[in-house]
């Protein structure tokens, strides 16, 4: 029964909130940060179920009132009431369904955005360059914190590859469905015929590994230091602050530059590595409870094509929902918000049909 579930929430909320408040939890920070998840998340849950409960209270007052009421205005009033309050309990079993639904552990982590040019060459990267100002406005609209950690820029504009930190709430869990390869079908600027090219450039969404999730061995990294070849004006290619880190055990190479500081690329990267060995631990995990099985959405194979952009109709089409939509412009400056949707809608009824825990 969802009230039974949603009464033993509340009990675990009261559990967390007598906790978030002891000595012993908010002296040390891992604890605090874990229980002040929790708070969080089972406080949405305990809100909307405070709404449902006095729902239920007012469709049964008005009810009794109908049953029981002498006076037919009374009664004409209560049955005009519970036509109204009806739909709205509906609606509020459906949202409180939908959040019982066992959510992936790292939709509330912060992500390592990366965007590479794929197929295409230039126009590939121009695309790439696209995309990463897409997910920036998104960002802006969403009021996370976007930061450039590392990027390659392209002789003819857009980049080669950029990687970014993304903070706030949920990012994971709205981001990561743009894992994979994006599409584009345009017309190049530098092509003179009018002839449609398709490019592609391909994004992974990484959730950022917090120190407790990935204990690296300082041994296995090796640490180089070069002259940074981006932005920071005196300082540019006369100090050995950028950085390049090495994962002898994993191969898995990260640099950082934009910072003047070599103490704090050095920082950033190693951030980064955690995130990318934290993803091939998830990957091995993932495939291990799998096994052949792949879902419709939220699998991360960026070998797969997911998502389409054609500028001569001005049509974007998601392929995995087979969701197409003609407002391409509007997609571009950020919002994506309508795909997150009905691609988080798709996960769930997956993972319903599917049992997944």
């Amino acid at each position: 029964m969802i009230i039974d579930q949603l009464e033993s929430i509340k009990e675990r909320f009261e559990e967390v909130t007598q906790q978030i408040t002891m000595p012993e939890v908010v002296s040390d920070m891992n604890k605090f940060k874990k229980i002040s998840k929790e708070y969080k998340d089972l406080e949405k849950i305990v809100n909307e179920y405070k709404k449902y409960t006095t729902l239920l209270a007012n469709i049964q007052e008005a009810k009794d009132l109908i049953a029981y009421e002498k006076d037919e205005e009374m009664r004409e009033m209560a049955k005009i009431e519970l036509e109204e309050l009806l739909p709205k309990r509906d609606a509020a079993e459906d949202l409180l369904k939908d959040m019982l639904i066992p959510k992936d552990p790292n939709d509330s982590k912060d992500v390592i955005l990366e965007v590479r040019a794929g197929t295409g060459g230039d126009e590939a990267s121009i695309f790439a360059g696209d995309l990463f100002r897409m997910y920036q406005r998104f960002s802006v609209l969403q009021g996370w914190q976007f930061q450039v950690m590392d990027y390659t820029e392209a002789p003819s504009g857009g980049y080669k590859e950029i990687v970014v930190s993304v903070k706030g709430e949920d990012v994971y869990g709205k981001l990561k469905f743009e894992s994979g390869v994006h599409r584009v079908q345009r017309v190049p600027a530098t092509e003179s015929q009018g002839r449609i090219h398709t490019s592609a450039a391909t994004v992974a969404v990484l959730p950022e590994a917090d120190e407790v999730d990935v204990v690296i061995n300082m041994n296995d990294v090796r640490k180089d230091t070069f002259c940074s070849s981006g932005a920071g004006g005196q300082s540019v290619n006369t100090t050995y602050s950028a950085v390049r880190v090495t994962h002898i055990p994993t191969g898995i190479v990260v640099q950082c530059q934009d910072e003047r500081s070599q103490i704090k690329n050095f920082d950033k990267a190693m951030t980064v590595l955690r995130s990318r060995i934290y993803e091939m631990e998830l990957a091995k995990r993932n495939d291990a409870i799998a096994g052949e099985r792949k879902s419709m959405v939220g699998s991360g194979d960026r070998s797969d094509k997911i998502r389409t952009y054609n500028y001569p109709q001005g049509r974007v089409t998601d392929h995995r929902i087979g969701y197409t939509v003609y407002n391409l412009p509007t997609v571009m400056e950020g919002q994506i918000g309508d795909f997150i949707e009905k691609l988080r809608i798709a996960e769930n009824a997956d993972r319903i049909k599917e049992g997944v825990a």
